[in-house]
């Protein structure tokens, strides 16, 4: 079976788990208290070279970490990856801008808020704002026209870009000013298999 190392609140964690159930893909899971330091201990090191979750253990006990590539070995051959190659190519640019230029200003203020550091960290708040919105702003218009991102479905790259976007606003981001965006999250979390980040949710 395969196993899944990860944090309860992290939205590159929750990606893989939301694909593991739309692909029905049956797994274990071990979630890791990183305020802990439990991402450092050498057991968990030796199958996370990055010392981060998400790692997937194979079945065959080799180890895959980073949330895109895992991503992409689980849908390999499935609808979630266009079969055209220009599609594809979409796909993974989103992919990747959601890595380089989404997850940061979104995630940062997030964790501030969370742990109650948000008082005291007032000026990165502001900055991370600043690009986030941004970037938001972005997003907003490319996908105010379209259903979603990459040509006529759901596809990983509405899994990987909506994640960390829709925890926007647990970091200070008032996310009324992206109707387009709402609409778009809203049509992601309808798809079948999809899970909340936090049961209950």
């Amino acid at each position: 079976m395969l196993r899944l190392y990860d944090s309860r609140y992290s939205g590159n964690c929750w990606k893989v788990r939301i694909l593991l159930s739309q692909l029905e893909l049956p797994f274990e899971r071990v979630t890791l208290d990183l305020a802990k330091g439990e991402a450092a201990e050498p057991a968990f090191r030796r199958k996370s070279r990055f010392a981060r979750v998400p790692a997937l253990e194979l079945e065959d006990g080799r180890t895959l970490v980073e949330s895109g590539a895992i991503l992409l070995y689980l849908a390999e051959g499935t609808r979630f990856i266009p079969e055209d190659p220009f599609l594809r190519a979409e796909m993974l640019g989103w992919m990747f801008f959601e890595q380089a230029d989404i997850q940061k200003p979104i995630a940062v203020p997030r964790v501030y808020h969370l742990r109650g550091m948000a008082a005291a960290m007032t000026h990165d708040i502001a900055r991370c704002h600043k690009e986030g919105n941004a970037v938001l702003e972005k997003l907003e218009q490319w996908i105010a026209p379209r259903t979603w991102l990459v040509g006529e479905g759901y596809t990983l790259a509405d899994l990987a870009a909506s994640c960390y976007v829709s925890l926007a606003g647990q970091g200070g981001y008032d996310m009324a000013r992206y109707p387009a965006i709402r609409a778009w999250l809203g049509r992601v979390a309808a798809q079948p298999g999809w899970v909340p980040l936090l049961p209950g949710e």
